[in-house]
């Protein structure tokens, strides 16, 4: 009970707070302002990682006198790099590889072929950017669409996905047809154990709701990006809502597994043999699952609101470094318990229980800083692609071990002192009714 009402607070929490995010398309609208431009040396407009041939970028301005009394101009660069901040602000404005002259409605602009997936920055400037003691006229600023393209699968520059984000759209779509068929084939099972409840009840329950919540978040994406291949922006309440969906599954499997190692832990101390592998909810195993799903909320959201479009990836940040420490060290927390628990353990079966729940554990929480350390032999375009797959196949792959564990008829009967007419998805009756 109490794990549920903490899994509904954490969800009103985030969706209050993710309800105002901002998500970051390749169909950018905006103002050019000059105020910004003079300040930065260029004001910053989008980035977008073309490859292949057949690049475009188009620009479309409502007002193009105004534009070309201010003498405005787009200027793209590919490869930024740190000795770039350095420049000038005329030295900036002059290395650009290509400068769009900004005098028409509509500017197409072809990007030349890459033999490698390259970062293209697209920043604005104009006649008073660089001249800091001119005084700036008081005209309006230019409203601005700007769409960029990667090439499709028939070489026309129709795709709105930058190279790093090529492919996911189908990962989403595969995903949620192996959760359809999963339902499909599991939901009768696995309502009849929810049902019957027994001494893992409560683990299920939250655990079914983590699942839902995975698949709630590859819905919402699937969604968002079907949207955004067609127009480039997508729905970006969608993708607020699938962050915020992973982000709960992730509280909520924490809170999870925290509970059961610590309450078994405590169990075992106070030699309650007659109940064993219970979720006995406790003051301490409470007050330790809740501290480490508030501190993971906290950097969950840090990172969310502290990655900027100019990251390619969120551990290029404080509080993604953090979330992955936070991993690491649950992971020895939890290992640190379970040995403990096996050590002492005699019962072989007992402790294949133990050993099997902790390889869920540690898949859990040990896939993403694994994989983001693997991620650095990519190249830069597959990095993102490579965590972001990989994290949700490995924590899908781990709730099945979970699930197979507590609704495993044999192992569960022998490690319980329960009767097996008390156990989840147990076959005597069901044996029994078809005898006679």
């Amino acid at each position: 009970m109490c794990a549920c009402k903490m899994s509904c607070l954490s969800t009103t929490f985030l969706a209050a707070v993710f309800f105002s995010a901002q998500a970051f398309g390749k169909t950018v609208t905006g103002l050019f302002k000059t105020e910004v431009a003079r300040q930065h040396k260029g004001q910053f407009i989008t980035k977008f990682m073309y490859q292949g041939d057949d690049g475009l970028l188009v620009c479309q301005l409502d007002n193009p006198s105004l534009a070309a009394e201010k003498e405005s101009r787009l200027l793209l660069y590919p490869n930024v790099d740190e000795i770039w901040d350095n420049l000038s602000c005329s030295e900036r404005l002059t290395s650009a590889h290509f400068t769009i002259s900004l005098s028409q409605e509509e500017h197409n602009q072809t990007i030349p072929q890459q033999s490698s997936p390259t970062v293209w920055h697209a920043l604005y400037a104009d006649r008073y950017t660089c001249q800091d003691g001119t005084v700036i006229p008081s005209h309006g600023d230019l409203t601005f669409t700007v769409l960029l393209f990667n090439a499709d699968s028939a070489g026309n520059p129709l795709e709105h996905f930058s190279a790093e984000e090529a492919g996911l759209h189908t990962f989403y779509f595969l995903l949620l047809l192996a959760y359809f068929v999963a339902s499909c084939i599991y939901i009768k099972p696995l309502y009849q154990a929810l049902k019957k409840g027994g001494p893992m009840h409560t683990a299920l329950k939250v655990l079914t709701s983590s699942m839902a919540l995975q698949g709630c978040s590859a819905l919402c994406n699937y969604i968002h990006m079907a949207r955004y291949s067609r127009d480039g922006i997508g729905i970006p309440l969608m993708g607020s809502l699938a962050q915020l969906w992973a982000m709960a599954a992730q509280v909520s499997m924490l809170y999870t597994l925290l509970s059961l190692c610590v309450s078994w832990s405590l169990s075992r101390g106070r030699k309650h043999q007659s109940r064993p592998l219970q979720w006995e909810q406790s003051p301490a195993s409470t007050a330790v699952a809740v501290c480490g799903v508030v501190v993971q909320g906290v950097l969950l959201l840090w990172e969310h609101y502290s990655v900027s479009e100019s990251q390619h990836n969120s551990c290029q940040s404080l509080a993604g470094i953090l979330l992955i420490v936070l991993r690491v060290m649950l992971a020895i927390l939890l290992a640190s318990v379970l040995y403990q628990i096996i050590s002492t353990e005699r019962s072989t079966l007992k402790r294949d229980f133990y050993l099997c729940f902790a390889k869920g554990c540690f898949l859990w929480f040990l896939c993403h800083p694994v994989l983001v350390l693997t991620s650095v032999i990519f190249n830069e375009h597959q990095r993102e692609k490579v965590v972001t797959i990989g994290v949700f196949l490995c924590q899908s792959i781990s709730m099945v071990i979970l699930y197979q564990l507590f609704l495993s008829r044999s192992l569960y009967w022998e490690v319980s002192s329960l009767s097996s007419v008390s156990l989840p998805l147990t076959m005597s009756r069901n044996n029994q009714r078809g005898r006679y």
